[in-house]
C-alpha cells in the first residue's frame, strides 16, 4: 500500500475537466520543434536558402573566388539552357554551397523563423482588421445609397 501511494505522489497528476488548466508561455525548442504545415516549412526552408546563399557570397568574396557570380553572368539571358551551358560554374557554385551547408544554419534559419512568427501573425491580423473594417464600410455605404434610391 505504501509503495502504491509514494508513486502516486511522484507521478504528475493530470487535471481533471473541472480544474482549471494553466497554459504555460509557448517556448520553441528547435531540436525537436513543433510540426509544421508544410508551407511554414517552405518559409523556413526559403530563409535558410536566403541567409545561406549570402554567406557562402560573402566567403567567397573574401577567397577571392566568386562562383556564384560566375554562374549568374554565365546565366544571363538563359532560361533552360542554362542547366547545360553553365554547368562546370553551376557545379562549382553548388559544391561550395554544399560544403558550407550545416545543420547549424539551418537551425539558425528555424530560430529566426520562430522569432519572427509572432510578428507575422500581429501583422497578419491588422490587415485582416483592417480589411473587415473596410468592408463595413462599404455595406454601409451600399445601404445608404440604397435608402437614398428608396426615397
Amino acid at each position: 500500500m505504501a509503495s502504491t501511494s509514494a508513486s502516486a505522489s511522484t507521478s504528475t497528476p493530470t487535471p481533471t475537466p473541472t480544474q482549471p488548466q494553466s497554459t504555460p508561455a509557448r517556448k520553441y525548442n528547435l531540436h525537436n520543434p513543433l510540426p509544421l504545415s508544410a508551407s511554414q516549412e517552405a518559409e523556413v526552408k526559403q530563409l535558410y536558402y536566403k541567409r545561406h546563399y549570402n554567406y557562402v557570397i560573402l566567403i567567397e568574396e573574401k577567397r577571392g573566388a566568386n562562383s556564384a557570380a560566375a554562374f549568374a553572368e554565365c546565366a544571363v539571358n538563359r532560361t533552360v539552357t542554362a542547366t547545360w551551358v553553365c554547368r562546370a560554374q553551376r557545379l562549382a557554385m553548388n559544391s561550395c554551397m554544399v560544403a558550407h551547408a550545416k545543420p547549424e544554419e539551418e537551425d539558425r534559419a528555424r530560430e529566426e523563423w520562430f522569432a519572427t512568427h509572432e510578428e507575422r501573425r500581429r501583422a497578419k491580423e491588422e490587415e485582416l482588421a483592417r480589411v473587415e473594417k473596410r468592408r463595413e464600410e462599404v455595406i454601409r455605404m451600399m445601404r445608404e445609397d440604397e435608402a437614398r434610391k428608396k426615397r
